[in-house]
């Protein structure tokens, strides 16, 4: 079992240097894992850490999903299988850039919660999510056979809060489970005092100055063992910014000066992966930054798994210190597949009745109110008003369409400096409607409770409107029927196949389309917003594809210029 004693860790009683690298089962697709380990241990790191997202193994209250890439389980048996060590962050919060930050959306249909907190109503459902979870690494801890050395408690919570009675209900939970392992916090070195438990061994999260970091801790816990947690090599990016990299020279540097002080170290990260679907999450500061599709992070893995420059600057200074492995030799490659042409179209307005569900209510309630989680949510009301009426824009949360009688009017998006507008209402009654866009919600900092939809009735024209219609629209379904009312209005859905020959990884590049999202085979890919970027194309794993007839389904929000996209064998995830 794994022991901080004497300032170094330990294991089986003897000192132990854990080189690990931060990898999410839940960004790859669980035919890819193997890769993407054995490229691990090839660099020399003995060990695999991963976040736990709560918010892909209970995406509805009561109903739990542990297959696919949910399956955390197979993940923990490939790294055993390859002689891994393994690291287990299960925090009901991870940050992670994902969605919420791990945390299900369902847990803001709760008045009042407060989340990451000593709070009655929060805890009961983490310890119902708990009661599942845990017990299913039992047999995989260290002592009991398995791979399993380590697992932290909360995540970075001394960035959030200083709730010691929620930090000692999660360890409680741990031991409550069979969870008789080593434990750990993990903080920015000036956040440890508030995110750190007595004894529980302190973890650091940095990306530079050692020195400074280490001292930090030292005064804090004087004697603590190092272990960087989150050694941070890269970053992610967000739409509308550039994509950010990290030299691997200034890498190497820096993780030369760990080796130099014998501290254990976690790459954050060694392969970042994808946010597909609709769980990447976003920064909220002074404006509000949703992540990209693309987990990138500049890591030593890209998102398609291939070795950089920084994993063969890192490798040359791990061989400084101790053997390393054999450059492991991956069967997988890219292939251009050429281009597709999009043959069949539909508005999203005439698939309503396949795609989504309706509710009717007095006000607007917000997404998650009508027990929706991610997607989109279309409002429809009567305005029984002529003229000019003037209606604020912080109600729609994040980016909405507005509609007036099927007439598209404008778009506005919570970003926008001007935070009213102005609506023309042609008739004495007249149909609006609004589409709103969920564009991830806030997973760090303090608007974590971060509802979507029409968060509340909007005041428009110095009244409120109600009698509400709602349509809440997930695309967990897409348009089977693609023979419409022959209306032309975006959202409109567009449809094709293609063969796929050898099924090997490629790259999505819809230019000339605007903002949406792309389905293969029923799987959804992730998000696209060319004009913003930086991402300019959406990676599509090979295990999604077969051979012959595979469909790819985009549903595109805005506008589009062409009926045609690419299928190429490298990424492009700068604008340049």
């Amino acid at each position: 079992m794994l022991q901080a004693k004497n300032g170094e860790f330990y294991l089986n009683d003897e000192p132990f240097q854990i080189l690990s690298g931060a990898m999410h089962y839940f960004r790859t697709v669980p035919e890819h894992w193997e890769d993407r380990l054995q490229k691990l241990k090839a660099l020399g790191l003995n060990t695999v850490e991963t976040y736990v997202a709560w918010n892909i193994h209970e995406p509805k209250k009561g109903e739990f999903n542990f297959s696919g890439l949910a399956d955390v389980e197979r993940f923990i048996q490939v790294a055993d299988e390859l002689g891994l060590y393994v690291i287990i962050r299960p925090s009901p919060y991870i940050c992670a850039e994902w969605e919420m930050g791990g945390l299900p959306a369902w847990l803001l249909k709760e008045k009042e919660i407060t989340l990451r907190s000593s709070d009655p109503v929060y805890l009961s459902h983490i310890a119902e999510y708990y009661k599942v979870l845990l017990p299913k690494f039992v047999p995989y801890l260290y002592q009991n056979g398995g791979p399993i050395i380590a697992m932290q408690i909360e995540n970075e919570y001394g960035a959030y809060g200083n709730d010691q009675v929620y930090l000692n209900f999660l360890k409680d939970e741990y031991v409550k489970h069979g969870m008789d392992t080593f434990l750990f916090t993990s903080d920015g070195p000036e956040f440890i005092k508030q995110g750190s438990l007595p004894e529980v061994t302190t973890t650091l999260n940095f990306g530079s100055k050692v020195d400074e970091a280490f001292e930090q801790l030292e005064r804090m816990k004087p004697g603590s063992p190092k272990l960087v947690a989150e050694f941070w090599i890269g970053w992610f990016d967000y739409w509308t910014g550039e994509h950010h990299t990290r030299d691997a020279e200034d890498t190497a540097r820096v993780f030369k000066e760990l080796m130099e002080k014998k501290s254990s170290v976690n790459f954050y990260m060694f392969h970042g992966g994808t946010n597909f679907g609709f769980m990447n999450g976003a920064n909220h500061y002074d404006r509000y930054y949703p992540t990209i599709t693309s987990y990138d992070y500049d890591s030593l893995l890209t998102e398609n798994g291939e070795v950089t420059e920084k994993y063969r600057a890192v490798k040359r200074i791990l061989s400084e210190y101790t053997n390393v492995p054999a450059d492991y030799e991956s069967k997988l490659t890219s292939k251009s597949y050429g281009t597709v042409s999009m043959q069949e179209s539909v508005s999203l307005f005439d698939a309503l009745h396949q795609i989504s569900s309706r509710i009717e209510h007095l006000a607007p309630l917000a997404m998650e109110d009508i027990n929706q989680s991610y997607g989109y949510t279309l409002y429809r009301t009567e305005i029984n008003r002529h003229g000019e009426l003037t209606m604020g824009i912080d109600a729609i949360q994040d980016r909405g369409y507005l509609y007036i009688n099927g007439q598209f009017q404008k778009t506005v998006y919570k970003n926008d400096e001007e935070k009213e507008m102005t609506l023309y209402f042609p008739e004495e009654s007249n149909t609006l409607e609004v589409l709103v866009e969920n564009m991830g919600r806030a997973n760090y900092g303090e608007h974590l409770a971060d509802k979507k939809g029409l968060v509340y009735n909007p005041w428009l024209g110095e009244q409120y409107f109600f009698n509400w219609e709602m349509y809440a629209i997930e695309l967990n379904t897409l348009p089977e029927d693609f023979i419409g009312s022959g209306q032309q209005r975006f959202p409109k859905f567009f449809r094709s196949t293609f063969d796929a020959e050898g099924v090997h990884d490629t790259f999505v590049d819809c230019e000339g389309f605007t903002k949406g999202s792309i389905f293969i085979n029923g799987f959804h890919l992730g998000r696209y917003w060319n004009p913003a970027g930086p991402q300019q194309r959406l990676y599509l794993p090979g295990p999604l594809l077969k051979e012959k007839n595979n469909e790819i389904v985009i549903l595109e929000l805005e506008h589009t210029d062409t009926e045609n996209i690419h299928l190429y064998d490298k990424p492009k995830l700068s604008k340049k």
